[in-house]
């Protein structure tokens, strides 16, 4: 698990409740974080195509398409990890009757706990996320 998610969902909302462009610097102070951090993160969510940036002394960032048309799924395949849940890094016995099959039961765990966050997350826009605030 990281925190990646609470971060872009985070700078997303404050993208989408502000008028204009946005300096990573009001950002981070929203965030009480390093704009660098917030920076890497914004990088990551331009080349995602879900925000945008001007450059030059009156630069700063904004959503790349309406809020109504961003759902937290799409934010979170952005930052998704490997596996939410963790990964072990020991490889189970072979001769053990659990060992040589619990990977395989895992792994279809993971992609159903998978589907279903996608599926919570793709009904609700950022629109909607924001309504929360208002």
């Amino acid at each position: 698990m990281n925190g990646r998610f609470p971060i872009a969902l985070h700078i997303m909302t404050l993208l989408c409740d502000a008028d204009g462009l946005v300096a990573s610097e009001f950002l981070a102070g929203s965030m009480n974080m390093n704009a660098v951090l917030v920076r890497k993160e914004l990088s990551n969510l331009i080349k995602n195509k879900l925000v945008s940036s001007q450059t030059g002394k009156s630069g700063g960032y904004a959503l790349a398409r309406p809020a109504a048309d961003i759902t937290l799924a799409q934010i979170y395949q952005t930052v998704k990890p490997e596996a939410i849940l963790g990964q072990a890094k020991n490889q189970p016995n072979p001769a053990c009757p659990i060992g040589k099959q619990i990977n395989q039961h895992i792994a279809t765990l993971y992609d159903d706990v998978d589907k279903a966050l996608l599926e919570k997350l793709g009904s609700t826009t950022l629109k909607d996320f924001m309504a929360k605030f208002h």
